[in-house]
C-alpha cells in the first residue's frame, strides 16, 4: 500500500524539526496511543511505523536524501507527495495514523475499500474490526471537515456512506448510530444550504424543500411542543423559530402557500395562519384577487384563539371591495390599543381602515418571499388592475343575481329594455366601471386614498315603470375608494349658493337618444357652483362616457373638459379593450339626487345618488352580459385646474 503522507506528518513534527524533537514527539505518541477500540496487535504496529518515522528523521544523511525528494517532487508534481510504501500487514495501522495526522476523508476512503472485495478481510478478523472502527470514525471527522467548510451536502453524503457501511458489517450499532445522529442534526444546514442556492439549481431547491417538508412533518407542526425525548435535528423549538425565519426569505410565495397549506391540513394551526398571509401576499403582488378570496375563507376557518381575526378580515374585505363587511369587522378587534387608535384617526373610518390595511400588508404580509419586494404597498395600483377591476366586478354580478328577483320582473326589463334599444332611445354615460383616481392636487400626507372599480345599477327612464315592479331588488354590493381627505389648510365656510326653484332631491332618470348629438360641454368657471352646477358636471361626465364606450364615432366628446386627463385615458383603455373582445356596451346613467359634503375654494366633495342599467352586446347585437336597474351613491370630487372644476375623483358605493 502507498499511503499517502509524508513521514514528518505521520510523526506530527515540523520540516525543521531537530532530531531531539522528534525523539521527544515519537516518545509522546507511543505513550498515547487511541483508545476508542482497537486491537492491540494494530496498535503495536502503529508504535512500529512511528519508530521506523523517526528513525530515518534523525539520521542526517537519510533526512537529507528524503528532503531532497520531496523538494524534487514539488518542483515537478506540486499536488502530489511522496508516498509511504507499507507492507501489507501494516496497512491498517498506517491508516490509523493517516486519520491521527488529520486526513479522515482520506482514511475513510481507503479504510472502506480495504472492507470491498477483493480486499475484504476475514469474517471475524482482528483486521476486520479494526478496519470497521477506523472507517467510523474516520467518516465522522472527515464529514465535520466538510461541515466546517459549509459543504453540507457534501458531509451528508460522508455520512450516509458511512451509516451504509456500517449496516452491511453489522457489528458497531453504536458507531452507527453516532453517524445517524450527526446526520439528523446536519439537516437544518442542509436546508438552508440547498434552499439559499440559485433557483436554476432546480433538483437542489426541490430536495431543500422536501427535507424541510420532512423535518417540520416529524416535528409535528411548526408549534410543536418540547418533546421529552431528543429534539428533531437537534433544534428545540427555540432555536427552530429563528432557523424557519431565516430560511423563509430563500422560498418563493408559491411555494409557502404550498407548504403552509400541506402542514395546515396536518393540524398546525401556526401553519394554517401562514397560508393566509401566504396567500394574500400572493394574490396582491400578482395582482389576483382570487387567492385573497381563499385567504379570506382559510382565515374564517382557523381556530386560533391567541389570534384577533377581525382586523385581518377587515382588510381582506377593503381588498376585495366589501366596504360594509370591513367596518363590521373593525368594530369587532379586540385589541383595545387598537380600537383606540381607530376611532382617534384624523381622517374618518374608511381612511383609518384603509391606513391600517397599508401597514399590516407591507410589515406583516409582504416581507419573506424570495420572489416579493416588500416596497410601499400602493392600494392605487391594485384597484386600478384591470384583472382586480374584472373580478371584483364579477364577484358583484354574482352577488346581484343570488338576489331574489320576480320572474316577471325580469321579464318586464328585458322587453323594456329591448324596445328602448331598438328605437334608440338607451345611449348614455356609463358610470364608472373603470376606478377610481386619487385628485392630483390633495395632500398625500393628509390620509390613504384608494381607487375602487364597480360596475353599478342604474335605471333607464324607458324602464321607470319596472323599478316600481323590482321594488324587492337589493342594492348592488357597495365598492370602495378610500376618499381624498380635505387639505390640511383650515376650510373656508361658504354661504349656500342661490339655488333655482327646480328641485333636485328626485329628479327623473333621463335618458337621451342616441341619435341626438351632444352639445360641446361648456366648462364650468364659476368660483361658487352651485349643485345644479356640479350636477351637470356629474351628468357630462356620464354621458360623454357612456358615448365612448358604445362605440360610436364621437369627434365632438370632449371628455377632458369633464374630467382629469387620467380618467378620461381609463375610458380609453376600457374602449381599446372591449373593442378587443367584439363588443360594445350599452348605457344608462342619470343623477338622481345630489349631496353636499364638503366645499373648499380648490375642492369640492357631493355625494350623488345615480340611477344605471347596462348590456353589454357582441358583434351580431346579442347581449352577452347585463346588470339588472338599481340605484346608488357615488362620492365625487371636483378639483380648480386652473379656472376650471373638473372631475378628480370618484368613489362607488361611499
Amino acid at each position: 500500500m502507498d499511503l499517502p503522507i509524508d513521514h514528518f506528518r505521520l510523526l506530527g513534527v515540523s520540516p525543521s524539526a531537530e532530531a531531539d524533537t522528534v525523539l521527544r514527539k515519537l516518545q509522546n505518541r507511543c505513550d498515547n496511543p487511541p483508545d476508542q477500540g482497537f486491537t492491540h496487535e494494530v496498535l503495536i504496529q502503529r508504535d512500529e511505523l512511528l519508530r521506523r518515522s523517526a528513525d530515518l528523521l534523525t539520521d542526517p544523511e537519510r533526512r537529507a536524501d528524503y528532503e531532497a525528494a520531496l523538494f524534487n517532487l514539488s518542483q515537478t508534481h506540486p499536488n502530489d507527495t511522496v508516498g509511504l510504501d507499507l507492507a501489507a500487514s501494516s496497512e491498517v495501522a498506517g491508516l490509523i495514523l493517516l486519520w491521527e495526522a488529520q486526513a479522515a476523508l482520506e482514511a475513510f476512503q481507503l479504510a472502506r475499500q480495504g472492507l470491498q472485495p477483493p480486499q475484504a478481510p476475514a469474517l471475524g478478523s482482528g483486521r476486520e474490526a479494526d478496519l470497521t472502527l477506523l472507517a467510523a470514525l474516520a467518516c465522522r471527522d472527515a464529514a465535520a471537515e466538510e461541515q466546517d467548510q459549509r459543504r453540507y451536502e457534501a458531509a451528508a453524503q460522508l455520512l450516509r456512506d458511512g451509516i451504509e457501511l456500517q449496516q452491511r458489517m453489522g457489528k458497531l450499532p453504536d458507531h452507527q448510530r453516532i453517524l445517524e445522529q450527526d446526520l439528523d442534526a446536519l439537516r437544518p444546514y442542509r436546508i438552508l444550504d440547498l434552499l439559499s442556492r440559485d433557483l436554476g439549481d432546480a433538483e437542489s431547491h426541490q430536495q431543500g424543500l422536501r427535507l424541510l417538508d420532512q423535518l417540520v412533518r416529524e416535528r409535528g407542526g411548526l408549534e410543536a411542543d418540547e418533546p421529552t425525548e431528543p429534539s428533531v435535528a437537534g433544534l428545540s423549538q427555540a432555536d427552530f423559530e429563528p432557523f424557519f425565519k431565516q430560511i423563509r426569505r430563500f422560498l418563493t410565495v408559491q411555494e409557502q402557500v404550498d407548504l403552509f397549506t400541506s402542514w395546515r391540513d396536518q393540524g398546525s394551526a401556526e401553519a394554517g395562519c401562514l397560508a393566509v398571509f401566504a396567500l394574500t401576499a400572493a394574490g396582491f403582488c400578482r395582482r389576483k384577487p382570487e387567492l385573497l378570496e381563499q385567504a379570506r375563507e382559510q382565515l374564517r376557518g382557523l381556530a386560533t384563539p391567541d389570534l384577533d381575526p377581525m382586523p385581518l378580515l377587515g382588510c381582506l374585505d377593503l381588498l376585495l371591495g366589501n366596504v360594509a363587511a370591513a367596518a363590521d369587522h373593525f368594530l369587532a378587534v379586540r385589541d383595545p390599543d387598537l380600537r383606540t387608535w381607530l376611532d382617534q384617526h384624523p381622517g374618518d373610518q374608511l381612511a383609518a381602515q384603509c391606513e391600517y390595511c397599508r401597514a399590516w400588508l407591507q410589515r406583516d404580509v409582504l416581507p419573506g418571499y424570495r420572489d416579493v419586494e416588500a416596497t410601499d404597498v400602493d392600494l392605487d395600483a391594485w384597484f386600478a388592475d384591470r384583472d382586480v377591476q374584472a373580478y371584483v366586478d364579477r364577484l358583484d354580478r354574482q352577488q346581484a343575481r343570488q338576489q331574489a328577483v320576480p320572474p316577471a320582473a325580469i321579464d318586464a326589463w328585458d322587453e323594456a329594455w329591448s324596445s328602448d334599444s331598438a328605437s334608440g332611445v338607451i345611449n348614455q354615460a356609463s358610470l364608472d366601471d373603470g376606478s377610481a383616481e386619487i385628485p392630483e392636487d390633495e395632500d398625500p400626507d393628509q390620509g390613504p386614498h384608494l381607487a375602487i372599480p364597480k360596475s353599478f345599477l342604474i335605471a333607464a327612464a324607458s324602464a321607470l315603470a319596472v323599478l316600481a315592479v323590482l321594488a324587492g331588488v337589493v342594492n348592488l354590493l357597495q365598492r370602495f375608494r378610500e376618499p381624498a381627505t380635505v387639505s390640511s389648510s383650515p376650510e373656508i365656510s361658504v354661504p349656500p349658493a342661490e339655488q333655482t326653484t327646480e328641485p333636485i332631491d328626485s329628479p327623473s332618470a333621463t335618458l337621451k337618444a342616441e341619435s341626438a348629438p351632444q352639445k360641446p360641454f361648456q366648462p364650468l368657471v364659476k368660483d361658487l357652483p352651485t349643485d345644479l352646477d356640479l350636477q351637470a358636471l356629474i351628468q357630462g361626465w356620464l354621458d360623454r362616457k357612456g358615448s365612448v364606450l358604445s362605440g360610436e364615432p364621437s369627434p365632438t366628446n370632449d371628455l377632458d373638459q369633464v374630467a382629469r386627463r387620467h380618467l378620461v385615458d381609463r375610458v380609453l383603455e376600457e374602449r381599446t379593450a372591449d373593442q378587443a373582445r367584439g363588443v360594445t356596451k350599452t348605457i344608462g346613467a342619470s343623477v338622481t339626487a345630489l349631496e353636499l359634503v364638503s366645499r373648499t375654494p380648490q375642492r369640492i366633495e357631493v355625494k350623488a345618488q345615480i340611477a344605471y342599467a347596462d348590456k353589454t352586446l357582441d358583434r351580431s347585437g346579442a347581449t352577452v352580459e347585463q346588470t339588472a336597474p338599481g340605484t346608488f351613491s357615488v362620492r365625487y370630487i371636483f378639483g380648480r385646474d386652473g379656472d376650471q372644476w373638473k372631475l378628480h375623483a370618484y368613489i362607488p358605493g361611499s
